[in-house]
């Protein structure tokens, strides 16, 4: 007896086979064919179920399932899950208040390694959960940089209208990660996929203190001022709105520093704006007068030192 002679009776004894369907109105209504309910519901009478056979010499023979078969109960998983096609396990666990994902899977993965070297060929042990999800969204990151630096590079040029001063503004943009690794050792936060947002986002805010900057350094030289007295002057100007607009958004931060998912954005966005905005005041206009080596304001009394006697 081949498994599939046994399965075709089983299945109409005990769950039942289609024979024709009537119509009941506009519905058609199947018309299953199995074993009354006493002989297919009761399990201990399972194994003297007659099935039909067809013997050696091709004859038609009734016989109990328990000279066929060995019948035993037991559990067993009501889905198999598979992920690539292989079947799996999936442990899951959530997360203290006041940890991060990233770190926990880091701590976790660090931990199986030692597991992972005992496991017989064909096994192996995933992270899974926001350490995946956040692997797609980083690479999605990573191939628009380059566009999205084009057109940064482009806006600026158009602003600014020189490659030197396109590149002050540039090399102004990484300021800002002093802060930024400051304030994640100091919080405890990751610099995970939310941080790295952060400081994309911080990266902007810096050059547009220095486009703003050089801008106002370039309106006095084209009043007439001269070169160390517009820069100076310039920067007294412009200190009280960059000191206020980057307040504002330090402020618009720290209800972000509650959230356990943005709370790494937000603390590399407050520190590395905070420390960025001072050096903005203090580096950019020194730079100005190194790149575009402005002389030393002279003065009456400078003159009548050095003149000759």
């Amino acid at each position: 007896v081949t498994p599939q002679q046994l399965a075709e009776p089983l299945q109409t004894l005990l769950s039942g086979s289609t024979v024709t369907e009537v119509r009941d109105g506009d519905e058609v209504v199947p018309v299953v064919a199995r074993a009354v309910a006493e002989e297919r519901k009761n399990l201990d009478d399972l194994t003297g179920i007659n099935v039909a056979v067809t013997d050696a010499t091709g004859a038609k023979r009734a016989v109990s399932l328990d000279q066929l078969a060995t019948v035993s109960y037991g559990f067993e998983e009501p889905t198999l899950w598979r992920r690539d096609r292989k079947s799996m396990i999936t442990v899951r666990a959530d997360i203290s208040d006041g940890t991060q994902p990233p770190v926990v899977t880091a701590e976790i993965d660090a931990a199986l390694d030692e597991i992972r070297a005992t496991l017989p060929d064909g096994y192996r042990i995933e992270a899974a959960g926001v350490s995946e999800e956040s692997a797609p969204a980083e690479a999605s990151i990573a191939a628009g940089v380059p566009v999205m630096l084009l057109v940064m590079l482009t806006i600026i040029m158009i602003q600014v209208q020189d490659f030197r001063r396109l590149t002050l503004v540039v090399i102004t943009a990484p300021l800002g990660l002093i802060g930024v690794t400051a304030a994640l050792l100091i919080f405890g936060q990751p610099f995970g996929f939310v941080a790295t947002l952060g400081v994309i986002a911080l990266g902007g805010m810096i050059m547009r203190n220095t486009v703003i900057l050089v801008e106002q350094i370039d309106q006095g030289l084209a009043a007439g001022q001269p070169p160390r007295a517009a820069i100076i002057e310039a920067t007294v100007h412009r200190a009280r709105p960059v000191l206020l607009t980057a307040a504002a958004a330090i402020l618009a931060m720290i209800p972000l520093t509650q959230s356990a998912f943005w709370a790494p954005m937000a603390v590399a966005i407050m520190g590395g704006l905070a420390v960025a905005t001072v050096l903005t005041l203090v580096v950019v206009p020194a730079l100005y007068a190194v790149w575009f080596k402005a002389p030393a304001d002279r003065t009456p009394a400078a003159d009548a030192a050095t003149a000759p006697s």
